[in-house]
């Protein structure tokens, strides 16, 4: 069964990451080395099949900005208190692998979040299940179902972020629906409270 061919226009960025890569690997971005680089990655995208890698054709570099500033801060949060548990309670500190369904199918945003939540200290992506967008989180001080719902809302958090930042318009208008939903909801409790 042959595959169908994809456009080298739709390669592109494709191609150019693994002539950046190739020049980085070899410490040479000289012209002749970045052609040699160019030979390669069409050698390698035409002879080995690679699922192409679909944008959504938008990217919020103010979202972006601010994410980075966020997550840098989440990783000192996350360093400080894997620092704490290890000093306060050492070998007793529980963990728990939690499944996760994230909202979007796309293989970029599934990857991306699982990138991005593994770079937290305290937390690793041990599987994913392409076919149901699940990611399988292994967290650390994890004790009850309301440690791993804290796990889920933290992973599908960093997802929304993501959507924010290079989602489609689709995944985009989800989250900002969900997102006005729960400041709804957070308002009636407010005002169920007051009564």
């Amino acid at each position: 069964m042959s595959r169908p061919r994809t456009s080298l226009r739709t390669e592109l960025p494709l191609l150019a990451w693994l002539v950046l890569v190739w020049g980085a690997l070899w410490q040479d971005f000289s012209p002749g080395n970045l052609v040699f680089g160019v030979i390669v990655a069409l050698v390698v995208t035409r002879l080995f099949y690679l699922p192409p890698v679909e944008l959504s054709g938008r990217f919020n570099v103010l979202h972006a900005a601010r994410y980075a500033v966020v997550f840098v801060g989440q990783v000192i949060a996350a360093s400080v208190q894997l620092l704490w548990l290890a000093v306060a309670k050492g070998p007793r500190v529980r963990s728990a692998v939690v499944a996760v369904p994230l909202r979007s199918h796309a293989d970029l945003m599934v990857t991306a979040t699982g990138h991005v939540i593994s770079l937290v200290p305290g937390s690793l992506v041990v599987d994913v299940d392409r076919a149901n967008a699940t990611l399988y989180v292994h967290y650390v001080d994890v004790e009850d179902a309301a440690g791993a719902e804290r796990v889920r809302r933290e992973v599908l958090a960093a997802e929304a972020e993501l959507i924010r930042i290079m989602g489609t318009k689709e995944e985009l208008a989800l989250v900002t629906e969900e997102a006005h939903l729960d400041r709804m909801l957070a308002a009636e409790k407010g005002e169920g409270g007051l009564g």
